[in-house]
C-alpha cells in the first residue's frame, strides 16, 4: 500500500456515497482495534481450527500431474475441505465476530457461486445474529440452486436480484443500498478483496491463513518454498491469501488465472486484468471491464464465482508493478482441467478452482523438473454438477 492510506500504487479508494463514509470510518477503527486484541484473535483461532476445520491440508498431486505430462511437483492446497467448502468460511469467520464486537446484529452479504453466501448464513447461525440478509441474482440462484437451498436451511433470507446481468454485480448494488438504509444494526460482510476501503486489507488479512499456511507446509514437505503459485481470480480473495505472504519473495511467480469465458470479445469473458482498464466499480478504483461510455460491460463465465467485471486494487497493483502475472482460460479449458482432477485424484474442484487448474494443464510440458507448484484449490464442485450437466446438454461431453 502507498503512503495514501486506502490505497495500492494508484489503485483502492473509497468512491461511495457520504452516507458510507461513517459507516466506513467506524469499521476501520473497529478492525484496527480488535486485530490488535488478543481475546479476539485467540477467538478467531480457535473458530479456525475447531470449527473450520484448519489447516487445510497441502496435498501432492502426484496422478494429476503425471497425467498432464508436467515434470514439476504440483501441490493443490485443499481449501474445498474447509467447512461449507471453500475458502469463504475464514473470511466470513473474521468478519462476524468483528461485527458481534461491533455490536451489529443482522449480517448481510452477496454471493455469486453462492459459497460466500453459504459461509455468512453458517457463521450467522453459528454466532447467533438475530437476521441473515443474502442477495444474490436470478441468474446465479437459478444455476446454484443447491447453495440457495442451503442458505434458506442456515436460516439466511435471499433476496433475488433482477436488475442488469442479475449475476454478481448487481448483487453487490443491491446490498450496498440495503446497507445504506440499515446502517446502525448492519455489517455488511464484503466477500472479496475489491470494494472500498477498508474491505480490500480487511478480506486480505482474514484469507492470508491460506498462504501462511501454505508456506509452513510447503517447507515440511519440501524444505524449499515454490517456484510458482497459481489461483483463479474473481474478485480476488482466494489469490490475495495465497500470495500475500509470498510477495516478497521475488523469486516465485505469481499467476492468477480469470475467466476467458467463450472468447475474447465484450460480454463473452471476465477478464478484468487480462482484457480490462482502468476505472471505477464498487468504491474503488482498479481494472475493470467498461464500454467506451464507460458503463459496466456485460461479462460472462460458466462459473458463477468469476463472473464479475472487476477485481481487487491489490491484485491491479500486482499487475501494474509486475509482480503477479494474469492470464484467462476459456469455459471447455476449465471443465476439462475439473474433469481431470476428478478423474485422476478423486477431488472434485469447483469450477472456480478448475481455471487454476486449467492453466497448469494449458502450461504443463513447459514446466521444469525443479519446479515446485501449488495451485489454491480454493473449493469444492458439487455446486456445479447442475451446470456441467447443463453444459454437455447443450455441447456435448469433454474428456
Amino acid at each position: 500500500m502507498n503512503k495514501k492510506k486506502g490505497y495500492f500504487g494508484s489503485f483502492g479508494g473509497q468512491f461511495v456515497p457520504e452516507l458510507l463514509i461513517q459507516a466506513l470510518k467506524e469499521l476501520e477503527k473497529a478492525y484496527e482495534y480488535y486485530s490488535n486484541d488478543p481475546s479476539f484473535k485467540r477467538e478467531l483461532e480457535d473458530m479456525l481450527k475447531h470449527y473450520a476445520g484448519r489447516p487445510s491440508p497441502l496435498f501432492l498431486a502426484k496422478s494429476f500431474g503425471r497425467t498432464i505430462k508436467s515434470k514439476a511437483r504440483i501441490y493443490l492446497k485443499r481449501e474445498d475441505l474447509n467447512h461449507t467448502g471453500a475458502h469463504k468460511i475464514n473470511n466470513a469467520l473474521g468478519q462476524a465476530l468483528l461485527a458481534k464486537r461491533m455490536g451489529k446484529t443482522e449480517l448481510i452479504a452477496e454471493t455469486g457461486a453462492g459459497q460466500h453466501g453459504v459461509a455468512t448464513a453458517t457463521v450467522s447461525a453459528f454466532l447467533r445474529f438475530e437476521r441473515c440478509t443474502i442477495f444474490m441474482g436470478e441468474s446465479d440462484i437459478e444455476r446454484q440452486a443447491v447453495n440457495v437451498q442451503r442458505m434458506k436451511l442456515l436460516g439466511a433470507n435471499v433476496l433475488p436480484v433482477y436488475k442488469g446481468q442479475a449475476t454478481l454485480k448487481d448483487a453487490i448494488n443491491e446490498a450496498m443500498r440495503y446497507w445504506v438504509s440499515h446502517l446502525d444494526y448492519t455489517h455488511y460482510l464484503f466477500g472479496t478483496v475489491a470494494g472500498p476501503h477498508p474491505y480490500p486489507t480487511i478480506v486480505r488479512n482474514f484469507q492470508v491463513v491460506v498462504g501462511r499456511e501454505t508456506k509452513t507446509q510447503i517447507m515440511e514437505r519440501e524444505g524449499r518454498l515454490p517456484t510458482r503459485l497459481i489461483a483463479c481470480v474473481g474478485g480476488g480473495s482466494n489469490a490475495m491469501g495465497l500470495f500475500y505472504p509470498f510477495i516478497e519473495h521475488k523469486d516465485i511467480a505469481l499467476i492468477g488465472v480469470e475467466a476467458g469465458g467463450l472468447g475474447k470479445e465484450m460480454g463473452q469473458h471476465a477478464a478484468s486484468l487480462s482484457l480490462g482498464d482502468i476505472g471505477v466499480l464498487h468504491g474503488a478504483k482498479s481494472f475493470i471491464l467498461q464500454r467506451i461510455d464507460g458503463q459496466i460491460a456485460p461479462v460472462h463465465s460458466i462459473s458463477a464465482g468469476l463472473d464479475y467485471p472487476g477485481v481487487g486494487p491489490e491484485l491491479a497493483c500486482l499487475k501494474e508493478s509486475g509482480r503477479a502475472s494474469f492470464y484467462a482460460v476459456l469455459d471447455y479449458e476449465a471443465i476439462h482441467a475439473f474433469k481431470c482432477l476428478c478423474k485422476t485424484e478423486g477431488i472434485l474442484p469447483a469450477l472456480e478452482s478448475a481455471h487454476a487448474l486449467a492453466w497448469a494443464v494449458r502450461e504443463a510440458e513447459s514446466f521444469k523438473s525443479d519446479d515446485l507448484i501449488v495451485i489454491n484449490l480454493s473449493g469444492r464442485g458439487d455446486k456445479d454438477l447442475s451446470i456441467l450437466k447443463n453444459w454437455e446438454d447443450s455441447v456435448g461431453p469433454i474428456l
